[in-house]
């Protein structure tokens, strides 16, 4: 019997909740923001199409879970990683020397504005969405990354996960400890530090502006940690250390009024977009920068310059 208009309004009426959820999972298993919506929407075309015989047996949750897992596998098999600078490379060690041609062919791995996804998911598995973890987990082949992001961040039995992939609950277990030694060699632990969105994450964020916009070197400096590491794709260049980090903003030119910075949230963390002045007076879109905190100062800052980017978090590319 073919589909009606009222089988359709229950469908959406009892899927569109986790609509968000699974835009989290998809990410968390691609790298890139355009691809898990595209495969989110494929994911509810496969529900839909098979929706007459979903029978209750899992969750409705735990069914679409497991469609999207599967749409995701199915397009990692034609896709390569996606990368962050400081995957690809050394540091560079001429932070005052011009910045070679940025590398357009690569499939830079993308941030998710926390305004794409339910605020209880952002809280609950925020440590999951975190960037440096998120670029880690494309380090690991397609089938170990679904198994550690289902037993770690949905938290299921590893004999529902061999379900989904027609394996063994041994394997399962298998390839999870191995994706942990993965993580642990690719990500150091301090990448990966969770602390509590507040007062203390506030403050970060308003010394990080405030020290950009007038230009003060002695206040960044004293937020930097020392490990502190820049990375800004689609350059493949980054700079480890503080001297090295400020001695390239340096280099830049970095005069009081030349920068505006708007504060936003990106992967659970602190985020802001910044705006360069012209020549000409006028503010534009520069990147958008994700901001890894860690005991109160920053240990990373990721700045992605592609006004893509600049648009999907919703801010103009000029400022009046």
């Amino acid at each position: 019997m073919p589909a009606t208009t009222t089988d359709r309004d229950e469908f959406v009426r009892l899927t569109d909740p986790y609509r968000r959820e699974l835009l989290a999972h998809c990410y968390r298993m691609l790298g890139s923001v355009d691809e898990a919506e595209d495969l989110v929407q494929e994911t509810y075309l496969r529900a839909w199409r098979s929706y007459e015989g979903y029978e209750g047996r899992a969750s409705l949750r735990t069914w679409l879970h497991r469609i999207a897992t599967n749409t995701c596998l199915t397009a990692l098999e034609s896709r390569a990683r996606r990368p962050l600078p400081a995957g690809l490379g050394e540091p560079s060690q001429a932070p005052e020397e011009p910045l070679r041609t940025p590398a357009t062919d690569v499939p830079w791995l993308q941030p998710l504005p926390d305004a794409l996804v339910d605020p209880a998911t952002v809280v609950a598995a925020r440590g999951s969405l975190r960037l440096a973890l998120v670029a880690a987990l494309q380090n690991l082949p397609a089938r170990q990354r679904a198994v550690l992001i289902l037993r770690d961040v949905l938290a299921w039995r590893a004999s529902e996960v061999a379900s989904l992939l027609g394996t063994s609950t041994a394997a399962v277990k298998s390839s999870l400890r191995r994706a942990r030694a993965r993580l642990d060699e690719v990500a150091p632990d301090e990448d990966l530090v969770v602390e509590p969105e507040g007062s203390a994450d506030r403050e970060v964020l308003d010394r990080y502006v405030a020290a950009f916009e007038r230009a003060d070197m002695d206040a960044l400096l004293d937020l930097l940690q020392d490990g502190v590491e820049l990375e800004m794709p689609p350059n493949l260049e980054w700079f480890h250390g503080k001297k090295d980090v400020l001695l390239f903003l340096r280099a830049r030119g970095h005069g009081e009024g030349r920068y505006r910075m708007l504060p936003t949230r990106a992967n659970g963390q602190p985020a802001v977009v910044m705006y360069v002045r012209g020549v000409d007076g006028v503010l534009r879109a520069h990147s958008v920068q994700v901001l890894s905190v860690a005991g109160g100062s920053l240990a990373r800052i990721t700045a992605f310059i592609d006004l893509a980017q600049v648009d999907r978090f919703g801010f103009p590319r000029v400022l009046s």
